[in-house]
């Protein structure tokens, strides 16, 4: 498919990598963005987007986990814990999300994408105003509450093809849970989310594997970028980007045929 497109287009596809993969690390949601622009700027079917797309979230969920790891919120038991019980619904609920995606035409699907994008720009905004006085220490959250997230998640990353992140990180906010240790925990069960979705995928033929690596190679540079980011500096203003380059994108996504 890479071959296919144009250099303009090629070019834009690795952006969207790019910008991806910052906001996974970053921010969270970012991980939307790969789908959107495969969706926008190829030919390719739902299941031919969801599933080059959930292909480049192997490596970066693998680098992410390795990061946090690094860092030191992985190695917290409650962070583990919480990390443990979102792969395990993973297992359940990607493959539920790779054969949902299969009943959805291409209108159908953008209108599904821009539905998603929509709540996540808002997840994203009530998340911003939660940590405002949220502490920076792991605090229990049910979990059966962590388990229902889990499962939602993946169904949803399982239909469109996104590692996780971008709607565990909010949701795990919401329910208590401090951003770093939200951010470390989505990124180990977006491993597990990525492979089954990959696998399942696959098995549909539906993986485009040049296109996954023009899209996943700058994402896995964003991944770095996007853990020092939020490391380091106040995030707000990324945040905000996000959310408003969501907003703007949704209308244009539910009517893209």
């Amino acid at each position: 498919m890479p071959m296919q497109l144009d250099v303009l287009t090629l070019v834009l596809l690795a952006l969207f990598g790019l910008a991806g993969g910052i906001g996974i690390t970053a921010v969270g949601p970012g991980g939307v963005l790969p789908t959107i622009g495969m969706f926008l700027l190829t030919g390719l079917s739902p299941a031919g987007v969801a599933g080059t797309a959930i292909a480049t979230h192997v490596a970066t969920g693998a680098l992410g986990t390795a990061a946090y790891t690094r860092s030191g919120q992985l190695r917290d038991a409650v962070t583990r814990r919480t990390a443990t019980v979102l792969a395990a619904a993973a297992l359940v609920g990607t493959p539920l999300g790779v054969v949902l995606n299969t009943l959805f035409s291409g209108r159908g699907f953008g209108v599904l994408l821009a539905c998603a994008v929509t709540v996540t720009g808002v997840l994203v905004w009530v998340r911003e105003r939660r940590t405002r006085v949220a502490g920076s220490e792991p605090v229990s959250v049910p979990l059966t509450r962590i388990a229902l997230v889990g499962f939602g998640v993946a169904v949803v990353a399982g239909l469109f093809g996104l590692g996780g992140p971008m709607l565990s990180v909010p949701l795990l906010v919401v329910c208590g849970l401090p951003v770093l240790s939200a951010l470390a925990a989505a990124q180990a069960q977006s491993v597990v989310i990525a492979v089954i979705g990959t696998v399942g995928y696959v098995l549909h033929g539906s993986v485009d594997w040049g296109l996954a690596a023009l899209v996943g190679v700058p994402e896995l540079a964003g991944v770095i970028v996007g853990w020092k980011i939020a490391h380091a500096v106040p995030a707000r203003r990324l945040k905000y980007a996000l959310v408003g380059t969501l907003l703007a994108l949704a209308p244009y996504l539910a009517f893209h045929s």
